[in-house]
């Protein structure tokens, strides 16, 4: 008992141990009970699976509750709510993903599935290590701020710029440095196959291990925003982790939802951009306000009320009437 009472990264080692074995049990359930065939997820499916992830997420706001304060439930909500709308940048990535590399919607519930476990690890190595620099060096964090509002100022301007997978380096790397399939086999990251050159059998990749190793190191990419812009909101590594991987792990289901969508939500990269800026620029008004922190209270409203308008100005821009204004030729 005395064990599970060591502190780690300033709270009880049972702490993590509760979260961590509440996200294998849930894993576990996704894999092995709800898709344990591979099978189409349709929108319905998903809706009810992203209500899920997303209901104990904010339950877990209860728990935060409970052993620490309301102002560290108010930070966990606003990190919760950030996180999960920063991933909305990563679903329009992962959908061109899956459509360079054809990988049939009934395989890609898998490769998310295993994508979130490099998640979960790569995440973790880097908010330890931005934990115990900003423990010992809390100026890193004006240096955080800075970085997100130029982010936010950055992607204002590149909002409509079109990612183009097939100019990606890494994928050029992988391609030359192994042996890659052309077609996909089933479910499976590797088969072993006849060498066209040599006649003798090796394991070569599938387009599903290629998808798999792109989506993690977008992922790993985007972290570099996502991570800094919850240190921001709190330097808490039990918050800053435990709100990373809620948002995440809602988002595979979120985005079989989404992806018959995502073109209703082409405005809401402004909202994010501002956003950034918002939670960069917080540090700096607390620091001039003579604040000792920024009011999580107001943190959490301005970031509803962000997101809020943009998703609302996204529907309005995409809705029914206005696309058949775009496509009926001018008079």
């Amino acid at each position: 008992m005395e064990l599970l009472l060591i502190l780690f990264l300033g709270k009880p080692l049972w702490m993590w141990l509760l979260f961590l074995t509440l996200v294998i049990a849930l894993l576990a359930f996704d894999l092995g009970v709800l898709n344990k065939d591979d099978h189409e997820i349709g929108i319905a499916e998903s809706l009810k699976l992203s209500a899920m992830y997303i209901t104990l997420g904010l339950l877990f706001s209860s728990f935060i509750y409970w052993q620490m304060d309301a102002t560290a439930t108010a930070q966990y909500l606003t990190a919760f709510v950030v996180e999960k709308t920063l991933a909305m940048d990563n679903i329009f990535v992962i959908a061109l993903i899956f459509s360079f590399f054809a990988i049939p919607r009934e395989y890609q519930h898998r490769v998310l599935f295993w994508g979130i476990l490099g998640v979960i690890l790569l995440r973790g190595i880097m908010i330890g290590l931005g934990a115990t620099i900003v423990d010992q060096y809390h100026w890193v964090l004006y240096l955080f701020a800075g970085f997100l509002i130029l982010t936010g100022i950055k992607m204002l301007f590149v909002a409509d710029k079109e990612h183009k997978i097939e100019e990606n380096g890494l994928i050029r790397f992988l391609k030359r440095r192994l042996n890659v399939t052309e077609e996909i086999h089933g479910h499976d990251f590797f088969v072993k196959k006849p060498d066209p050159a040599t006649g003798t059998t090796r394991r070569f990749a599938t387009p599903l291990f290629l998808a798999l190793i792109t989506i993690e190191i977008a992922d790993l990419v985007f972290a570099v925003d996502s991570v800094p812009a919850v240190f921001t909101i709190t330097t808490d590594p039990y918050i800053v982790y435990t709100s990373n991987i809620f948002a995440i792990l809602g988002l595979r289901a979120l985005y079989f939802a989404l992806d018959a969508i995502l073109h209703r939500f082409s405005y809401l990269k402004y909202a994010l951009s501002v956003l950034l800026v918002f939670i960069g620029s917080k540090i700096f008004i607390a620091w001039g306000m003579g604040w000792e922190k920024f009011p999580p209270e107001w943190s959490l409203g301005i970031t509803f009320l962000i997101l809020g308008v943009g998703v609302a100005y996204s529907l309005w821009k995409t809705g029914p009437s206005k696309t058949l204004e775009a496509k009926t030729p001018a008079e």
